[in-house]
């Protein structure tokens, strides 16, 4: 007989079969095409989602690995920081010019100062991101993996490229390692590009997600690589259900990229380059949202309290999305805080939302609910990334501009969902496996 842990579990577990269940019928239901819903494609979805997830957390070797990218991800911590201590001096945690005094009779710590201290690791993320995609280990990898989703779901060469490509850069990005194949893109295969880019989040961002929850979640580096990697699988099933590909369309296998650079030196800047411009958009999109977010909480601080808690967008996204939370496995103690996690990343963006889940007291969430909203959250599924996707595909396909605006807020939905069907997948398995 089942102790009471394993009967509460297993019914986590089969509440997480049912949420996939129901998330693809969702978007059946906005489906362009009813008639055709790719059985194979799913097949294969689940089968790489839960697949990968057993390989990278179930085998010793491969979860030495996963703890082993916390290593890596803080010695470019600190190698940024010596870079960011160069330029800005103690506002990036050097040598304070003040007397510090201890709290709590614990020792002082420079302050954390999130413009320099994590922005400037996207910039060096981006910058080795661009020398590692010339030297060819990161073309190889995104190859290994482009083949994968290619032989697993049907995607034609070109596209499981880009899919793959996705997992470790960014959305507009990811298309430029395929330009030279945008203009032959079917509707069916422009969408699955649209979607998986929301689903997924960059290399750089990875890192800087990876800081901000190190002190919260153990092993978070390993989970938002894992997070990214099995959402693009995610978001091409999703994506295939909602805009079928037409029937006798044949398949090209060439995995060839048109993303090159001339040298070394040449990788160096232009990484430098986009690396700079991420940054300026990531700081502006956050300074912007944060001040939106103060401004509409002072207005709502009007309205009468809710069971004796003011009114923020925080607690309305808390009512709204607990459901949501509840059915991808998390506990009903933790749906409504897990639910305005899950608001925030969709209605402001996915930045924010890991920062109020690093802020979250340990009290306020299980450690299984903070990592199952760990794999929510990674991605770019948000109100303003539907704007950045739009405006960077139609930049480079200007052929297709209506019809990329026309499929960025339909890819709006799938790309959020993508990412809570991979958090229903985590949740179906068991929690023995993520453990080191």
């Amino acid at each position: 007989m089942l102790d009471s842990f394993e009967m509460v579990y297993a019914f986590e577990n089969g509440r997480s079969l049912i949420a996939l269940a129901l998330i693809m019928f969702i978007a059946w239901l906005f489906s362009e095409n009813k008639g055709r819903f790719p059985f194979l494609v799913m097949i294969g979805a689940l089968a790489v989602q839960a697949g990968l997830v057993l390989l990278l957390f179930g085998i010793p070797s491969a979860q030495a690995a996963l703890h082993g990218v916390n290593y890596v991800v803080g010695g470019l911590a600190d190698a940024t920081q010596h870079g960011s201590q160069f330029v800005f001096g103690f506002l990036a945690g050097g040598n304070q010019p003040y007397v510090q005094t201890p709290v709590d009779g614990q020792a002082a710590t420079p302050p954390f100062i999130f413009g320099f201290r994590v922005l400037p690791v996207i910039l060096v993320i981006c910058t080795l991101a661009a020398l590692l995609w010339h030297w060819g280990i990161l073309r190889w990898i995104t190859r290994f993996f482009g083949i994968i989703f290619s032989r697993t779901m049907g995607l034609s060469g070109p596209l499981a490229l880009g899919v793959s490509a996705n997992i470790f850069i960014g959305m507009v990005e990811s298309a430029m390692v395929v330009r030279a194949y945008l203009d032959k893109l079917s509707r069916s295969e422009l969408f699955v590009l649209m979607t998986v880019g929301l689903a997924n989040v960059s290399g750089s961002t990875m890192v800087a997600y990876s800081l901000i929850l190190k002190d919260v979640l153990p092993n978070a580096a390993g989970h938002v690589l894992v997070a990214s990697i099995i959402s693009a699988p995610a978001g091409v099933l999703l994506a295939r259900i909602m805009i079928p590909e037409e029937k006798g369309r044949v398949a090209t296998r060439d995995f060839s990229s048109d993303l090159k650079y001339e040298s070394t030196m040449d990788a160096l800047s232009r990484g430098v380059h986009d690396g700079t411009m991420v940054v300026v958009n990531v700081a502006a999109f956050l300074i912007a949202f944060v001040s939106l977010v103060w401004i509409v909480n002072n207005v709502l601080a009007f309205a009468p309290p809710v069971n004796g808690q003011p009114v923020t967008l925080q607690l309305l996204f808390g009512y709204v999305f607990a459901p949501v939370a509840f059915m991808i496995g998390i506990p009903l103690s933790d749906a409504e805080a897990a639910g305005g996690i899950l608001g925030t990343k969709l209605f402001l963006t996915e930045f924010v939302a890991f920062i109020d889940l690093a802020h979250l007291p340990p009290e306020a969430l299980a450690e299984r609910s903070r990592m199952l909203l760990t794999y929510a959250v990674c991605g770019f599924a948000n109100v303003a990334s539907v704007g950045i996707l739009s405006g960077g595909l139609s930049a480079l396909m200007p052929a297709r501009r209506t019809e990329i605006l026309g499929l960025a807020w339909k890819a709006l939905l799938p790309g959020f969902m993508a990412t809570l069907m991979t958090a229903s997948v985590v949740a179906a398995l068991p929690i023995s496996i993520f453990s080191p």
